[in-house]
């Protein structure tokens, strides 16, 4: 994992990675996949170095397989939506590798082009 700090920012939430041209894999969820409480735990246990990075991801992966949360997004309309915006850009913003949309959540495989911040 690339640990330049040039590249790491955060707005109070979890970091993320940016660096033109870097292919990265993404994966968004719905503000219920996960409880808060189970979050803060979590990060709590980051924090104490109780867990690795790597730990964490999969926790949150594992998480968001049990399909916790309402799921909107098996609802056919709402993932076309999400499926639409994420076409539009593709080829102009980035380059579109591969996605996939769950109930509660969704990864995304892509490679912004130059000067383009994700």
């Amino acid at each position: 994992m690339n640990k330049d700090p040039r590249y790491w920012h955060s707005r109070g939430y979890l970091p993320h990675f940016d660096k033109d041209g870097y292919t990265q894999f993404i994966t968004f969820r719905l503000a219920d996949s996960v409880p808060q409480a189970v979050l803060e735990n979590w990060r709590d246990d980051l924090e104490r170095d109780e867990i690795t990075d790597a730990d964490f991801r999969r926790r949150v992966e594992n998480y968001l397989d049990q399909n916790y949360g309402d799921g909107s997004l098996r609802i056919p309309a709402i993932a076309n939506i999400v499926q639409e915006t994420l076409l539009k850009w593709d080829g102009e913003r980035y380059r579109l590798i591969s996605w996939v949309i769950m109930p509660n959540h969704g990864h995304i495989f892509l490679s912004p082009f130059d000067g383009i911040s994700l």
